[in-house]
């Protein structure tokens, strides 16, 4: 039996797909290894591990004990389903919370809400009072008064436990 050794471009380790004959057509290729992969909903790229040539035509050979790389690409017609936060979104939040809209709360009355869902507040003043809602029971209550300053824009992040003296000393001084 003949072989064809294959990775995906994300993996470090290859595969090897057996088949009858001295050459696989790159569609056979394809279709098996969509269905030894269970992929659905995806186009598969085949390109040659030494050389990087990429086999566009299906009808095209590919010698037996050949190494290849394949590449993942959404099938024609179809929205990825991978979906993630979109970051000019986050600036359209932070620009509402900067420009003082006098309709939003403000971080330090967010802390306070019991129900952030319906608070009318921008998602990232959101996200911070729910951060610091869910490790409230964890930290005592000088800890959470500290952490609480830090998330309003106070100071930058939780001081590491020798900084207590320094933070103590710059309370008391501000």
């Amino acid at each position: 039996m003949s072989c064809v050794h294959y990775r995906f471009q994300s993996r470090l380790i290859y595969d090897s797909l057996q088949f009858e004959g001295l050459n696989i057509t790159v569609g056979e290729l394809k279709r098996q290894i969509m269905r030894r992969e269970r992929l659905k909903f995806c186009q598969l790229k085949i390109s040659n591990a030494q050389s990087d040539k990429e086999y566009t035509d299906d009808d095209a050979l590919i010698p037996k004990n050949t190494s290849v790389i394949i590449r993942r690409v959404p099938a024609a017609g179809l929205k990825s389903s991978n979906r993630r936060f979109v970051g000019h979104q986050a600036g359209l939040s932070a620009k509402s919370s900067q420009t003082g809209d006098s309709s939003l709360l403000s971080l330090e009355q967010l802390l306070k809400t019991e129900n952030l869902a319906e608070a009318k507040a921008s998602e990232e003043d959101k996200l911070k009072a729910v951060m610091y809602q869910s490790s409230l029971c964890y930290y005592s209550s000088r800890a959470a008064a500290l952490l609480c300053t830090s998330a309003s824009g106070g100071a930058q992040g939780f001081p590491a436990a020798s900084c207590w003296r320094w933070t103590t000393q710059t309370e008391r001084e501000s």
